[in-house]
């Protein structure tokens, strides 16, 4: 941005002009605006009202009397002298009465709301009916004169929406916020900004994409040829406007811009919802163009076929493999009908990738294009579904589901999430309660419970039966019904498979799978020696003893807004044994385990020991932080309500021990590299199996720092249980079953009970066992991720520290020659932003909606909405730093 800063000696006053309107007939009222102390408002926005007493002589007003009566004439406003000349005072001291400012230290952008009452335009794209919204002009002029004027009010006569900047900054902001359709810059004077640099910085951010960009140049000489548009163009401009102060020839300027490109421009953004329906159709669909090169294919079609989009895209329909069971004449048939401009209907027999020969409906329209000629082939398949080739068809679909979980598990993650759980309908943002009772949810939460003839196996035979005398489009349901049944991964979200989110893909791919590639020669062992003994390390302190400037950190413990990188600070990087003592003292931990205070405390040492320090992220003070929201969470009234004390205790200390002796490296990256913990855990869950039998291991070995040495075995047995199933928890393959159960077993009954509702879920009493091991789930899971929850300062330095390890992991990937398992996390290339808002969008959100609607955690939730919008702004901006530049 340093580049489009405007040069001192020639900054105004920062003030820029703003006219507003009531929606009534009154007379518009005007006031002064000028700069002044501002207080904020939110976001991006302040505003003041110091200018109120400043007098007219020291505000720099909008356009003059004299401009003002042009203006009024141009416009056709007519009325007295009189009145003209009584209002023109006041209209000399600014432009209207709303002052909306975007947060520039240069300068203010002010907002005009037409004194022309603007209805929605209806625009047409084929059959689709559309509302567009009033236009959106930015004018950006450094200063005011009159052709800034004659945009503005051109404005006003059309009935746009017009803000005006004076700075780059301001500008750049305001468009970030309001996302105009058409942006004026003045090119004419380059000692003010340099204008092309100002369109480029526009154009770098995505919401520019459909936006117009006007440049206004000064009138050629006579004695000058011309100059050329290109440099303009390569710029980013869409068109030139030859200087011109005529409001008339402003407005006619901008309404052909509306009725030409912007217009075009939402056309081709409504194209967006027209996609998404055909992503989201059961019916396999495949473009192509004239001469049968493919163009588009939806989910479905890959499902259908085995292929993924990448690769089709591009191929000539004659490169695929065809069936030898259609009539050797078939093609020639179809292709003459086709190319006559007809539509063709018929029977046709496809090969998948397989190799198998599948029988489809297909429907092939022709579609008109450039020139009126058919540019276009649209072909709508549907598989054949019949008594005697049930058996082919459900072989079809056991084979889709395998080559979804191993050929295409890269390519099948994008931003639309979670098909196949509704998590949002009980989130406390945006939903009401009573709306539960209108949604269907799935009911398999007890699935995994099967035994040798599950329930499960009941439903499918069940539908096998119903199917054999069943209609063919009931019978195509029911298959679809079957597919899904069959997966092994029935909480996990059906996604399409779209590859245009790298970072979503590679953060699934590399936190949901475990990785089960191998390479010959290449081994990962831990060069730390993981069962120290607490005999090594110094005397622990009491808690009584604990130093005053820790102590004082200590006291706000209890408060969301904990900043626990001042305690790593200050306790040299040991601040799990101190919050540990005070936690757990909070809550009776000694007294329910009986056990001393010193038992405590070396065994915290111990535990904190085994943290690797080096780690960027998975070292203590990521336990401790987990152990802070953990207790967070239990002393919510609705969670210390549904849980006992053996259940807090567990809770507390598989917070603490959750990652002990974590390596830095993920799953995905041990399986690969063929660890003696891989080997040891069979490829399955195996950091979590580590880190909890390590725990144990360590508890046990020495009575010193045993603190289960002094409870009965029922006791003992109960607590590990508990801890050892919420630490397995927090491995991230089974996310979407912990958090589709907990919304179902947990919030829809509670739902219904308070609503009074029928709904057909039987509310089960949330202490019963199942329910007690579910929350207690979702509790630490939640813990575990809750950075984007945390206050801004604390979310950045997580997101730092957590991309700084996986940045470490692809480097050594890169040097040992192993599968990298998230590519976008390369220290060179990666959007730390990007990768953020993935993790948000497919992680995080849904679960603490749901979590948010037990709990009630209404300080969490608006941390997680405004840290969300920071990274959506850097996004934007495409900025791969932490912070926006305004913040360095």
């Amino acid at each position: 941005m340093d580049q489009l800063r405007c040069r001192p000696s020639a900054r105004q006053s920062g003030v820029i002009y703003c006219r507003d309107s009531d929606e009534s007939n009154s007379p518009r009222q005007t006031t002064s605006v000028s700069q002044g102390p501002a207080a904020p408002l939110h976001g991006l926005f302040v505003q003041t009202d110091a200018a109120d007493a400043i007098p007219p002589s020291r505000a720099s007003g909008p356009p003059g009397n004299a401009r003002v009566r042009r203006a009024r004439a141009e416009l056709g406003s007519g009325g007295s002298s009189s009145s003209a000349g009584s209002a023109a005072p006041a209209a000399t001291t600014c432009r209207g009465r709303s002052r909306h400012c975007c947060s520039s230290a240069e300068a203010e952008t002010q907002t005009s709301y037409t004194s022309v009452k603007a209805s929605s335009a209806e625009v047409r794209i084929g059959p689709m009916r559309l509302t567009q919204d009033p236009i959106q002009v930015l004018l950006i002029f450094a200063k005011e004169d009159s052709q800034s004027d004659g945009f503005w009010w051109a404005c006003d006569r059309a009935g746009y929406r017009c803000n005006i900047s004076r700075t780059p900054e301001s500008a750049l902001e305001c468009f970030l916020d309001k996302h105009h359709e058409i942006i004026v810059i003045d090119h004419r004077q380059t000692r003010n900004f340099d204008a092309e640099a100002v369109c480029r910085s526009i154009r770098a951010t995505n919401p520019s994409e459909h936006t117009v960009i006007l440049a206004v140049v000064s009138q050629a000489s006579g004695d000058h040829e011309e100059a050329s548009v290109l440099p303009l163009l390569h710029a980013g401009f869409n068109r030139r406007y030859m200087e011109n102060s005529s409001i008339i020839a402003c407005y006619n300027e901008l309404i052909q811009i509306e009725h030409g490109e912007v217009r075009s421009q939402f056309k081709l953004r409504a194209c967006n919802s027209v996609f998404t329906a055909l992503d989201h159709c059961h019916e396999a669909i495949e473009i192509t163009s004239d001469d049968h090169v493919i163009q588009y294919v939806n989910p479905a079609f890959e499902r259908m076929m085995g292929y993924h989009k990448g690769e089709l895209l591009g191929k000539e329909l004659a490169e695929l493999p065809k069936s030898d069971k259609n009539r050797a004449d078939l093609l020639d048939t179809i292709n003459t009908c086709i190319k006559k401009g007809k539509e063709w209907q018929g029977v046709y027999y496809a090969r998948r990738k397989s190799g198998d020969s599948i029988q489809q409906h297909v429907k092939i329209t022709p579609v008109i294009g450039q020139g009126g000629k058919i540019r276009h082939f649209v072909s709508l398949k549907k598989l054949c579904c019949t008594t005697d080739n049930n058996k082919q068809i459900h072989k079809i679909h056991r084979d889709s589901g395998d080559n979804s979980q191993t050929e295409s598990h890269s390519f099948r993650h994008k931003n639309r999430r979670k098909e196949s759980i509704d998590v949002k309908s009980i989130s406390s943002r945006g939903s009401d309660a009573p709306s539960l009772q209108n949604r269907r949810y799935p009911s398999m939460a007890r699935i995994h419970s099967m035994t040798i003839e599950a329930p499960i196996t009941k439903v499918i035979n069940i539908i096998n039966a119903a199917q054999e005398n069943s209609p063919v489009t009931v019978a195509e349901a029911l298959d679809r019904v079957l597919e899904i049944l069959r997966t092994t991964e029935l909480y996990s979200p059906q996604l399409g498979t779209k590859d245009e989110d790298p970072h979503t893909s590679d953060l699934v791919g590399g936190l949901m799978t475990d990785g089960l590639r191998r390479l010959s020669g290449n081994e990962y062992v831990f060069t730390k020696n993981v069962h120290q003994s607490h005999s090594h390390l110094a005397m622990p302190i009491t808690i009584n003893d604990v130093p005053p400037c820790i102590a004082q950190l200590l006291d706000n413990e209890e408060s969301w807004d904990f900043n626990i990188f001042e305690l790593e600070a200050v306790t040299h990087k040991r601040p799990l044994v101190y919050l540990g003592l005070k936690v757990f003292s909070r809550f009776g931990v000694c007294e329910f385990l009986n056990c001393s205070e010193t038992t405590l405390r070396a065994w915290l040492q111990v535990i904190e020991a085994n943290y690797h320090s080096s780690n960027a992220y998975h070292n203590s003070t990521h336990a401790a932080d987990v152990l802070h929201a953990t207790a967070f969470f239990l002393g919510k009234e609705r969670v210390k309500g549904s849980l006992d004390q053996l259940d807090e205790v567990a809770a507390l200390i598989a917070a603490t021990v959750h990652d002990v002796d974590h390596p830095g490296r993920t799953n995905s990256f041990l399986c690969n590299a063929g660890s003696e913990l891989a080997v040891l855990y069979n490829d399955t869950a195996v950091l979590e199996s580590h880190h909890t039998a390590l725990a144990f291991q360590l508890t046990v070995k020495d009575s010193k720092c045993n603190i289960f040495k002094n409870i009965d075995r029922n006791h003992y047995r109960t607590l590990r249980q508990a801890i050892i199933d919420m630490v397995l928890a927090t491995e991230m393959t089974k996310h979407f079953e912990h958090v589709n159960k907990f919304v179902n077993s947990i919030n829809k009954p509670i739902a219904a009970e308070i609503e009074g509702s029928d709904c057909e879920c039987n509310p089960v009493g949330k202490n019963f066992p199942e329910n007690q091991m579910l929350i207690k789930r979702m509790m630490i899971k939640c813990a575990d991720v809750a950075n984007p929850c945390r206050p801004l300062d604390l979310c950045i330095e997580w997101a730092g520290r957590i991309s700084e390890e996986y940045f470490a992991q692809t480097d050594e990937e890169k040097r040992q020659g192993l599968p990298v398992v998230m590519p976008v996390f390369d220290r060179n290339t990666c959007s730390i932003p990007k990768s953020q808002i993935s993790f948000i969008d497919y992680f995080i959100t849904d679960m603490f909606d749901a979590w948010d609607a037990f709990a009630h955690l209404p300080a969490l939730m608006q941390h997680l909405a405004d840290n969300y919008k920071h990274w959506k702004t850097l996004d934007d901006l495409k900025c791969k730093s932490l912070r926006l530049p305004s913040d360095n």
